[in-house]
């Protein structure tokens, strides 16, 4: 990119900041990471840290590592410090210490701290930049406080009452606080029955809770109750549709960090180990076939059937898995509904394929004039429906008691278990039954 390019771009994304900052630091994600700092650089000390804190962390880490130390500290020192640790987790360990030693002492405590909290939890997703008032302040001191602090924190949704040990004390009702005599102190007016969430508390538990409470927000606590920051429920959701979308990537063996435009290399990384285990998979639903070479050169039409069967049973499965994935991330599934639900999908893919298979029997009868022919895909429609119900519950939840990720290219493993299950039980049936096809 030559200099009146990459200054025509500087240009470009400043009026952006001012006007519309998602689309500036989109504009600052496509750019080349060397031009992306040295841009970032030229920005004002406002206007870089909130650029940032728009950027997708991996790529916010990349271009911060073009730029030297000082300026690179500066604008972490500036941004909010749950959108820091984000940022500062794309680092490697080694990279972390050297960046926070260059940090403020509260600053570098601060990070270390919300760098400790476990993924998905309360801890990871708080927004530290909670009000919270003294409970000795007058009334008339706090709504000056309030007023002072309302341009900085425009955001905030509720005003936390603490101790001199910064312990949550309760919260402030507005119009408690309104219509309150002057000389009372917050303490004599605040609500004590507010609700909060530990640390390490999940994400799933969250979303839970933000559901059922109804909050625009919850505090966030330690073990001695000590204010550490505030979880808003527009993160949550926010959170969520990401992970939604994540766990679309992951179902058919994408990276959840891959982005349309993401860089070559990066996306080939990412996805071709699992298209070698998608390999794997299909010669192994191929050697099934193998196994019923001749019988298939005998009676030709049996391959004309084979990917009805499968494919039927993959979309069942699908059915299947997405509603065993949408539970686990609602928590509507505990770890001792893990039996009823495989039980109760098993009895749904049984009746479906019952009614699938008597209409799939019908018409392979009245299109090969052969009842027999009729029967077998019928039976193979049943037993591969009825397995797909059973893989589509017991695959995520497997995953996730082994700890791993349910949505982790779980579609992989579903059409593996379909593919096999329909091929085995159709040219078994046939094998079966071969007397009466030929």
């Amino acid at each position: 990119m030559s200099m009146s390019a990459t200054h025509a771009a500087f240009v470009l994304i400043k009026r952006f900041i001012e006007t519309d900052p998602r689309q500036a630091a989109s504009a600052l994600e496509n750019l080349p990471e060397d031009k992306a700092a040295s841009i970032l650089k030229n920005l004002t000390a406002a206007q870089a840290p909130h650029c940032l804190e728009l950027i997708q962390p991996v790529i916010a880490a990349d271009i911060l590592e073009r730029l030297i130390i000082e300026p690179a500290n500066a604008i972490l020192s500036a941004m909010r410090a749950d959108a820091a640790a984000d940022v500062l987790r794309a680092f490697t360990k080694e990279a972390q210490s050297a960046i926070l030693e260059g940090l403020s002492p509260q600053r570098k405590d601060d990070l270390r701290e919300l760098l400790s909290y476990p993924q998905d939890s309360a801890g990871r997703l708080m927004q530290t930049d909670a009000i919270a008032l003294h409970r000795d302040l007058k009334v008339k001191e706090a709504i000056a406080r309030l007023r002072a602090l309302a341009p900085k924190k425009p955001s905030a949704s509720y005003t936390y009452v603490v101790d001199s040990d910064n312990r949550l004390l309760g919260v402030l009702n507005m119009r408690d606080l309104i219509l309150a005599s002057a000389e009372q102190t917050i303490g004599e007016i605040m609500r004590t029955e507010v609700f909060c969430v530990g640390a390490f508390t999940d994400r799933e538990e969250l979303i839970h809770i933000a559901g059922s409470k109804h909050y625009i927000s919850f505090p966030v606590i330690d073990h001695e109750r000590r204010l550490l920051g505030v979880v808003k429920t527009q993160d949550l959701i926010a959170s969520s549709q990401e992970e939604a979308t994540e766990d679309l990537q992951l179902m058919f063996g994408a990276s959840a960090e891959e982005r349309p435009f993401s860089a070559l290399s990066f996306k080939i990384t990412k996805r071709l180990p699992w298209l070698y285990i998608n390999l794997a998979t299909a010669f192994l639903a191929a050697s099934v076939v193998a196994m019923f070479e001749g019988l298939i050169d005998r009676i030709a039409i049996l391959a004309v059937f084979l990917p009805i069967v499968a494919g039927q049973g993959g979309n069942a499965g699908n059915q299947t898995l997405a509603v065993a994935l949408r539970g686990l991330v609602m928590r509507d599934i505990r770890p001792k509904d893990a039996r009823r639900l495989i039980a109760l999908e098993m009895t749904t893919g049984l009746l479906n394929g019952v009614a699938i298979g008597l209409v799939t029997a019908l018409i392979a009868w009245l299109w090969q004039g052969n009842p027999y022919l009729g029967l077998i895909i019928g039976l193979a429609m049943i037993v591969n429906m009825l397995a797909a119900g059973m893989a589509g519950a017991a695959i995520p939840i497997t995953m996730k008691r082994l700890g791993f990720d349910p949505a982790q290219s779980s579609g992989i493993f579903l059409t593996t278990v379909t593919d096999v299950v329909g091929f085995l039980s159709f040219l078994g049936f046939a094998t079966f039954f071969q007397s009466k096809l030929l």
